[in-house]
């Protein structure tokens, strides 16, 4: 915004005031309007700019005028405080007036900085208070202070403010509203019996958001997150509808299933029937009769289905007792199922409710969990981020308008520092050459003491300043500066910084070596180089200060951290005899970031952290705030129900890890609510508080919580955006890096050159006699000059590009032999193209034994390749044949010419080979074989599970299909080799991919041959990935993740160094302190009471295998401290291993509850510090690598084919339904009205409520409702059944050969039938074998209606925009994502089909079948329950597993499983899952931004061409190409925008100048040129943008009308106003002379001038009209 000419401050008076309201007046009498918008510069609560001047002090809190013009009729004055703050106050009747002295004491009270102060104190105050449960005596009394302060506070602004709902009001101000209805409340639970109440009670905690007004910067950004709010409420809507269908689905589907047990049955003496008992109330609470999993809860369910859980021998399924859960899971009412829904969608624990419900129902729905938990919440996911980041931009767009303030400060210091230059230069003329030199002198003494003394101002005092100059500048002696620059010389040296950070490197390996346990000689060696490495960096430190002064040293960050290390070293040697200093010793990996120092993508990616941090500081305080607010709120509202209801939760009525009974386990609760895991602790809160009131405060914490942390991960993803490693500034110390590793690296190769040289020379020796003599025995005359002249002009060449050719061996040299006739040329592959070899070719000239050699060397693209000779191919195959042969004799003898004639024939039989073979690799049928085998052969892998031994048949044929894919797939490769040679062949990355699937099938056939080689076959599941060198879909994919990541590569290391360091640190603090002594019986601990230590465990007499057992995952080491921090980061197990942690002891002591409870610090440091920042680095450089990708192929997506750009616009007309051709209207008067009738928006409207009150019945149902319910129900379906089959039978009628040609149609005629069959079926089958709820699920698919383009709301049509732009990259990504979990699937098939079924791995969840293990599969990629298998796996041992158990079916022995490959499994699959997910959300999101900003854009697309015509087909259904012009009006209106022109409009058509025809019509394309101009301006841009559109609509429509306009609107216009005036003079002429009844002629020449005067008023008016539209 351009800022006016700022002016003086003026004080506020009586005067200004009646100013003011003349000038209100005034505008209100003019009626104008003023596009005057406040300046952002001048808002409430900012510092005025400097520009304004100095504030006298007499205008201190003094009424001003103000100075923003927006507010000078606005009926307000502005104040200033001593910082220069602006404060706006109203002036009008509802308050005291400006000038009483009462509203002016109270103003400055209300703008004085010392009572916000003190506001601010009182509430940090109450909110400290707030967090204590026993507080203390004199509370009440504080209570009471704080209680009068802010009363006084509101009676304050009540006077300054005035008391009305206006700007600037007090109640004009939301967060006074806040202020008020708290301290009425606690005035009224402090002086009424209403103190019972909890709401009253609560309410004062609303205290603690009184922070955010007193805060600026809070301020804005709860603004900003209020408009955050109204662009999401679109995504809100349509998450909660898909919420609510598929809550629908899921009542359908799953009503009920989860109460199926498996009942104990039959037992002994029971002679009633089953069924009459499970119908018993009684009997459902007979829990003890069920059957239940080892160490599990809740019973075992199970289902009818085939494919579902099956009860064990002896035990039947029956519908009995309570849901899962505590009853708290279900799908057997709307409520719960949306519950359930919202859960999966948060993906809180999903893996759960996978396996309740595919135990209860059966596998085949795990579809339903994969479109819910997969697509459903990536979608809205994408969604929501896309909103997100929209508002972002724009925010971030507004603030750039913002340093109007900090410029003017620069012009103002770059004007003095001109007006004190001009003035030195004027003193330099007017002085004598002898004082030039001392003004000189003093001019650059006056910049170096500026410098100095800026610098001092930021950092520290003058004083200190002076103080650091005289003693920690040591300039003493010369053999101290002799000795300064001799150390000076060392420490700088490149050699130097290469030695440190190899000591760094050094040192980060010695930390990694701790582990426990540790034998004392590796503790002397880790103590040992600890010594070493703490001298060599205090000696670095000693030599760089002796180098570069203290003062000099110092000034330097890294010195100051380098600094800090040492001292820290040096400390802990002091310290080391002290016991407890574990976490004093952790600080050690502070060594680790030094090797920062010499990395300049740290450097980069810490300097951008920082700068983020600080714009976003406002940000993180009110995220901070919130969490604050939160944990206070759930201590008032479950803190005294957690004590008291503590048996509901625990048996032992002890509280748990996670409560609410005090503060700080309640801001625990709320970080792990915000984490994404707060399911299981809303159960405890269910039952200790209740649903009604844990619900909203869950809800809150989750939705406005994660609104916060999503926004500051998008500006901490945006800031890493703008990361480029090419713009870096690198350090000395990374130079000086790269000097000495490119100094080692030129050594090297001069070594190695001078070895090489010497070998090459007698090589060369041998070479030149024998290739000297083939040249010259088979080379014309001819040629030789060619060669000549060839050799000359590169010579040339050379000479002028100043180039140095390299001596290449003899070797690598080929003779050029020319071709007498022209040959054919064998079609070859990229790699092996000239073009591409031309830079290798070159002609070299040598002298040797004072003849001259000439010799043209050409690098082959292969050793059979008959296509790298420019000249020939013949000629090429002859020397192959001929080199060995001469090279073999050692003699050059000349060949007879019947000799080279025989070698020419077999050339051109193998020139003819080879493009035979060509031919075959080429076809299109052939690839189409390769690509439908691969997929065979990829396929079979899947029938290889456990089962495979007991289908014999299918075991054979598998066999001899190996066999023939083997041979397919050998003989295609030869082919290859044949076509293409072996250099093109193995220089496409494909093909190398291809010829190890073929090593792969050679080594799986040769592993079934021998009986020792069989582990071979395991590497069979390596065939699925030639799937990806056969489909281009995957190739893009794969290329485009390679683009993406790869340069990413430097940031993924930074992250696994911060790693690293957490890893280290946790090594530090929990090594061998995760050991318990269990209690076999029951699987739970001893409690320390009973055992202390590892000793008294041993010591256990009635058990002499007392287990004394360490945690699966631990942090004994730094790797399995790697594989825990993981788990911590995907949010699986890092309950379990936190609690291990925080009941932590020491070494061999036994673990108590919570004793080391400040343990938890370690892991939210590391989710804040180790997953949340680095991964907004990582995401963020992803997304720059996209767009510099995106932005080098032209704007269009890198995850898509050539082919599938094409479908990109197709998918684009997909989203409007009117882009079909419109039904015409039948003649029939009957069926016309019908016509009329369906076709009504009304009846549309009609239809959609139909839709909506079906989905309310399903919604209305429950488990086990009341027959008459079921009854009503049926037949409540059956009028819907009729209902949707008369409109069926109207839409029939009224189109009848049209109706099918519509998918709507056809999907609503479906809908009917099925719908009458599922009403007739029970009756013909029965009713046990139709689900109950089958019609209700058909006809809720009529509800996709809504979103229906053009019909539903457009909000909806909007957001589905984007999903269906991206589908196809989205599918290309997710078919590599299903190969990638193929190719584990096969893989862990082989490896933990027979691993022993505990923890993740069950009946459902397994690897022991193709099906269970991407089930499996499907939960990791999503983050779901992978500690749990791998726990499984990591039984290995004969305690945990029985490595000879015989598995029926099999001749495999064992159910242990293999650590190591477990765990290089899980991680490597959920790194590269993650990899192609995020870009994934890439994809959606860009997409998203993609469709926002060409919005916003002042363009238009193809869509609003489109829509044009669509509009233009009602005004013109004959397709004439005009209308008329009355009809323009009504055309500009009915179009959507950027076309779209509200009415009254006619002003501005006419105003267009528009072309018309006869009959005043106006033709398409003279009004869309028209109107495209209006929207995008005049330019020469546009100009050809429209004479482009103009042909591509003459082109589209070559039997246009032709057509010769005879005037323009605007002359139609001006002809019928002179006609209207014209019409007028004449009828007021003719009404005159019937009036004349009198023979007076005076009268009558009186009448004739009166009448004259008129006409010429008349006339006069019709010119002014006339002037006015041709100015428009």
């Amino acid at each position: 915004m351009a800022s006016p000419e700022p002016k003086g401050l003026v004080p506020f008076t009586r005067e200004s005031l009646e100013l003011m309201k003349q000038h209100i007046a005034k505008k209100h009498s003019e009626k104008h309007k003023e596009d005057l918008k406040p300046n952002t510069d001048l808002e409430v609560g900012k510092e005025l700019p400097s520009v304004y001047g100095n504030l006298p002090r007499g205008m201190v809190s003094e009424p001003l005028e103000d100075v923003d013009p927006y507010y000078k009729n606005k009926n307000t004055f502005m104040v200033l405080n001593k910082k220069r703050t602006i404060f706006r106050f109203s002036a009008t009747w509802c308050t005291l007036s400006p000038f009483s002295t009462i509203r002016g004491t109270t103003i400055k009270i209300l703008v004085h900085p010392f009572f916000r102060l003190l506001i601010l104190i009182s509430v940090l105050i109450d909110c400290i208070f707030m967090t204590m449960t026993d507080l203390p005596k004199w509370w009440p009394a504080l209570q009471n202070t704080l209680l009068g302060i802010y009363t006084f506070e509101i009676l304050v602004k009540l006077i300054g403010r005035g008391i009305w709902a206006g700007p600037f009001y007090f109640f004009g101000d939301p967060w006074n509203w806040l202020d008020f209805s708290v301290t009425l409340f606690e005035h009224i639970t402090r002086y009424s019996p209403l103190n019972f109440i909890l709401l009253f009670r609560i309410t004062r905690n609303l205290r603690i958001l009184k922070i955010i007004p007193l805060n600026q910067g809070l301020k804005s950004f709860v603004g900003i997150l209020i408009h955050c709010l109204k662009k999401l409420t679109g995504v809100i809507i349509l998450t909660l509808f898909f919420l609510s269908v598929f809550s629908l689905i899921g009542m359908g589907l799953f009503m009920g299933n989860l109460k199926h047990k498996c009942l104990r049955w039959p037992r002994e003496n029971e002679t009633e029937p089953l069924h009459n008992r499970t119908g018993n109330p009684y009997y459902i609470r007979e829990t003890e009769n069920f059957y239940y999993l080892e160490g599990e809860r809740y019973a075992l369910l199970c289902g009818n289905r085939t494919d579902a859980g099956q009860c064990p021998e002896g035990y039947v399924c029956v519908k009995a007792g309570i849901n899962p859960d505590s009853g708290y899971t279900n799908f057997d009412s709307f409520g719960w199922a949306f519950f359930a829904l919202f859960r999966l969608m948060t993906q809180d624990y999903p893996e759960a409710l996978y396996h309740q419900i595919l135990y209860a129902s059966g596998k085949v729905y795990m579809i339903f969990f994969v479109v819910i938990s997969f697509w459903f919440a990536f979608y809205m996911t994408s969604l929501f981020l896309g909103a997100l980041a929209m508002s972002y931009e724009e925010a971030e767009k507004a603030k750039k308008f913002e340093p109007f303030q900090q410029t003017l400060k620069e012009f103002q210091e770059e004007n003095e520092a001109a007006e004190t230059k001009t003035i030195q230069i004027e003193m330099k003329k007017r002085s004598p050459p002898s004082m030039i030199t001392s003004l000189d002198m003093l001019d650059d003494a006056t910049i170096r003491h500026k410098e100095e003394l800026k610098k001092s101002r930021k950092r520290c005092l003058l004083c200190w300043y002076k103080f650091a100059k005289a003693f920690l500048i040591w300039n003493c002696s010369p053999c101290w500066l002799k000795l300064k620059e001799f150390v000076h010389m060392i420490i700088m040296n490149p050699f130097t910084d290469l030695i440190l950070t190899i000591c760094i490197i050094l040192n980060m390996y010695f930390l990694a070596l701790e582990h426990y346990p540790m034998s004392e000689e590796t503790i002397s060696i880790l103590s040992i180089g600890n010594l070493v490495f703490i001298g060599i960096f205090t000696a670095e430190m000693i030599f760089k200060i002796i180098a570069m002064h203290p003062y000099g040293y110092f000034q330097v960050g890294w010195n100051i951290y380098d600094s800090l290390i040492v001292f820290h070293g040096l400390a802990e040697l002091y310290l080391m005899n002290i016991h407890g200093m574990a976490l004093f010793r952790s600080l050690r990996v502070l060594r680790i970031f030094k090797l920062g120092k010499f990395w300049t993508t740290f450097n980069m990616l810490m300097l951008t952290l920082g700068n983020s941090l600080v714009a976003l500081k406002d940000l993180v305080l009110l995220l901070v705030t919130f969490m604050f607010f939160s944990a206070v709120v759930g201590l008032k509202l479950f803190g005294l129900s957690y004590k008291e209801c503590v048996c509901n939760i625990d048996k032992d009525c002890q509280l748990p890890h996670w409560h609410m009974h005090d503060f700080f386990h309640s801001y625990l609760n709320v970080f792990r609510i915000l984490c994404g895991e707060w399911i299981e602790t809303l159960w405890d809160c269910f039952k200790v508080a209740g649903q009604f009131s844990c619900i909203p405060f869950y809800m809150m914490v989750i939705l406005i919580g994660n609104l916060l942390i999503l926004y500051l991960f998008l500006a901490l993803v945006s800031s890493f955006s703008s990361y480029k490693t090419a713009t870096t500034e690198e350090n000395d110390e990374a130079k000086n890096l790269q000097h000495a590793v490119a100094r080692i690296k030129k050594g090297i190769n001069y070594v190695l050159s001078r070895i090489l040289c010497q070998k090459q020379n007698v090589l060369k020796e041998t070479m030149d006699n024998v290739n000297d003599i083939y040249v010259k025995e088979n080379i014309s005359d001819h040629t030789l000059s060619e060669l000549s002249n060839t050799q000359d002009f590169l010579k040339e060449k050379e000479k002028s590009s100043g180039t140095e050719k390299n001596t290449m061996t003899e070797n690598e040299n080929q003779s050029l032999i020319p071709s007498p006739s022209a040959s054919e040329t064998v079609p070859i592959a990229s790699g092996e193209s000239d073009i591409e070899n031309l830079d290798n070719k070159e002609v070299q000239s040598k002298s040797g034994d004072g003849s001259s050699k000439e010799k043209v060397k050409q690098s082959s693209s292969s050793e059979c390749s008959t296509v790298d000779i420019a000249l020939s191919e013949e000629e090429e195959m002859v020397y192959e044949c001929e080199k060995p042969k001469h090279l073999k004799n050692g003699y050059g003898r000349r060949s007879s010419p019947g000799q080279i004639s025989r070698e020419s024939k077999k050339g051109k039989i193998w020139q003819n080979i080879r493009k035979t073979c060509c031919k075959i690799v080429e076809n299109s049928f052939f690839k189409c074989f390769i690509g439908f085998v691969t997929l065979l052969s990829t396929g079979a892998l899947a029938f290889e599970d456990i089962y495979i031994d007991q289908r014999k048949t299918i075991k054979i044929l598998l066999e001899y299909a190996d066999m023939i894919f083997t041979y397919i797939f050998i003989l295609e490769m030869l082919l290859k080799w044949m076509a293409y040679g072996f250099k093109a062949y193995f220089s496409s990355g494909w093909y190398k991919l291809d010829f190890m699937v073929v090593i792969v099938f050679c080594l799986s056939l040769i592993g079934k041959s021998r009986e020792e080689l069989k582990p071979l076959i395991s590497i069979k599941f390596l065939r699925a990935l030639r799937v990806l060198s056969q489909f281009e879909r995957m190739k893009v994919v794969v290329r485009a993740l390679i683009k993406t990541t790869l340069p990413a590569l430097n940031v993924f290391l930074v992250c696994l160094m911060i790693w690293l360091a957490f890893s280290i640190v946790g090594v530090h603090l929990f090594a061998g302190t995760f050991y318990e002594c269990i209690d076999p019986t029951s699987g739970e601990r001893f409690p320390v009471s009973e055992v202390m230590n590892k000793s008294q465990c041993e010591s256990l007499v009635f058990n002499e295998s007392m287990p004394w057992e360490n945690a699966k995952l631990n942090f004994d080491n730094v790797g399995n401290g790697f594989l825990s921090l993981l788990q911590v980061a995907t949010f699986n197990g890092w309950i379990t291993i936190m609690n291990s942690a925080v009941d932590s002891i020491g070494v061999n002591m036994q673990p108590n509850f919570e004793g080391n409870i400040f343990m938890y610090c370690y892991f939210i440091n590391f989710i804040i510090i180790g997953l949340f920042l680095p991964l907004s680095m990582l995401i963020g450089v992803i997304i720059a690598n996209f767009n510099k990708h995106k932005i080098k192929q032209g704007g269009s997506n890198i995850f898509i084919t050539v082919k599938q750009k094409k479908q990109y616009r197709a998918l684009r007309k997909l989203m409007y339904e009117d882009s079909q051709k419109p039904v015409p209207r039948p003649g029939n008067k009957f069926q016309g009205f019908i016509f009329d009738l369906v076709t009504n928006q009304v009846f549309n409207i009609v239809i959609m409520v139909l839709i909506c009150f079906q989905a309310i019945t399903i919604m209305i149902q429950s488990d086990e409702q009341n027959p008459k319910m079921d009854t009503a129900l049926y037949w409540i379906n059956s009028v819907f059944v009729m209902l949707y089959t008369g409109e069926c039978v109207l839409k029939l009628i009224s189109f009848p050969f049209n109706y099918f040609t519509i998918g709507w149609n056809i999907f609503d005629f479906m809908v009917v039938i099925f719908s009458i069959t599922g009403l007739f079926l029970p009756l013909m089958v029965g009713h046990y074998l139709v689900p109950p709820s089958l019609v209700q699920l058909i006809l809720l698919s009529r509800i996709i209606h809504i979103l229906r383009p053009g019909k539903g709301p457009k909000v909806f049509n909007d957001l589905l925009l984007p999903l269906m732009l991206s589908l196809p990259a989205l599918l290309n990504i997710s078919l590599l994502i299903f190969l990638v979990m193929f190719v584990y699937a096969i893989f862990g098939m082989y490896n933990f089909a027979y691993v022993k079924k505990e923890a993740g791995i069950n009946d459902v969840s397994n690897f022991e079948s193709f099906g269970s293990s991407m089930l499996c599969l499907f939960q990791v990629t999503i983050f779901a329950g992978w500690d749990g298998m791998l726990n499984a796996i990591f039984n290995s041992k004969w305690s945990d597993c029985d490595p000879d158990k015989i598995n029926p079916g099999t001749q495999v022995r064992g159910d242990c499983g293999n650590p190591l490959v477990g765990i290089i499994y899980f991680v490597s699959y959920i790194l590269i899952s993650w990899l192609i997910i995020v870009n994934m959300y890439i994809v959606a999101v860009m997409e998203f931004l993609n469709i926002a900003s060409k919005k916003k854009a002042k363009t238009l697309s193809e869509d609003d061409f489109r829509k044009f015509f669509q509009v233009w087909k009602r005004f013109d259904p004959d397709m004439t190409q005009y209308i008329d012009s009355s009809k323009l009006s009504d055309l500009a209106a009915a179009l959507d925008p950027p076309l779209f022109m509200a009415k009254p409009n006619k002003g501005q058509l006419v105003a267009m100048d528009l072309p018309m025809a006869v009959g005043d019509r106006i033709h398409c394309l003279d009004i869309l040129l028209a109107l495209t101009k209006r929207v995008m301006g005049k330019d020469e841009r546009m100009e050809k943008f429209l004479s482009e559109m103009e042909s591509g609509f003459l082109l589209a429509n070559p039997f246009k009308i032709t057509y010769e306009p005879i005037t323009t609107t605007l002359k139609r216009k001006q002809e019928a106003v002179s006609a209207t005036i014209i019409q007028r003079a004449y009828k007021s002429y003719r009404l005159r002379q019937n009036d004349q009844n009198t023979s007076d002629i005076h009268m009558i020449d009186g009448d004739r001038e009166i009448q004259s005067t008129k006409e010429g008023a008349y006339f006069d008016k019709a010119e002014g009209k006339l002037t006015i539209q041709s100015q428009i």
